[in-house]
């Protein structure tokens, strides 16, 4: 079974998100980012998921974190939790 780990920052629109992928872009710390803004729990530890496999998460986060280019702030992916910024942190 495929699986990965991801990290994310949860905002509620999607300008904020693009921003602050903008801000990742240009030499942001991601985890600083993510324990400044993100209203999931996980902002607290960086936005860290840990390790998942294909269909824990809801279908609009799964298919960017196993499709997507790691290392690299992906997004705005919306969700039914609001606007995400995804990075893939390792995928096997």
């Amino acid at each position: 079974m495929t699986t990965a780990s991801a990290r994310h920052i949860l905002v509620e629109t999607e300008t904020e998100c693009q921003e602050l992928i903008d801000q990742i872009e240009s030499g942001g710390d991601f985890a600083e980012l993510a324990a400044k803004h993100s209203k999931c729990p996980s902002g607290r530890s960086g936005g860290d998921l840990g390790s998942f496999g294909r269909g824990m998460m809801v279908p609009e986060f799964d298919k960017v974190v196993f499709e997507g280019e790691l290392g690299k702030p992906l997004g705005p992916v919306k969700t039914q939790f609001g606007f995400h910024v995804v990075e893939i942190t390792s995928r096997a």
